[in-house]
């Protein structure tokens, strides 16, 4: 049966963590830029927009499709900012807080999300290596 104090150094030991996490999201960023080069946008994992560039030639883009555009890739930051809080929160916490946050919050890290690209396997990496360096 565990004790009074250890429950309740338990709970401070917590608290202090999830503390932790608002500063660790805060100081999580996220960059994207639109594939034609004329927007980039960063963001924390907060949502807090930290620099915004548009490029000359978007006065003569359509307003609507200008603010679509923004929007867009303001959605791929926030989707970068977050799996960095992500890692950050389980660098710093392990990963057993970080899935209990992606419980508590409902959303899962990007890096988890079923339609995630997974990348290449080791043996396609290997190949690649082999192929571009000739066989050796």
């Amino acid at each position: 049966m565990i004790s009074t104090r250890a429950l309740v150094d338990q709970a401070r030991a917590r608290e202090e963590a999830l503390g932790k996490v608002t500063e660790l999201m805060a100081a999580a960023r996220g960059s994207a830029h639109a594939l034609d080069g004329t927007v980039e946008v960063t963001v924390d994992a907060l949502g807090a927009l930290h620099q915004l560039w548009l490029a000359p030639s978007v006065t003569t883009t359509d307003p609507a499709r200008l603010a679509t555009l923004i929007l867009e890739v303001t959605r791929v930051a926030m989707t970068e900012a977050t799996q960095d809080s992500y890692n950050k929160v389980a660098l710093q916490l392990g990963e057993d807080v970080t899935l209990l946050i992606e419980q508590l919050s409902g959303f899962p890290a990007p890096a988890r999300a079923e339609d995630d690209d997974p990348g290449m396997t080791v043996e396609e990496f290997q190949r690649r290596r082999a192929e571009r360096r000739g066989g050796r």
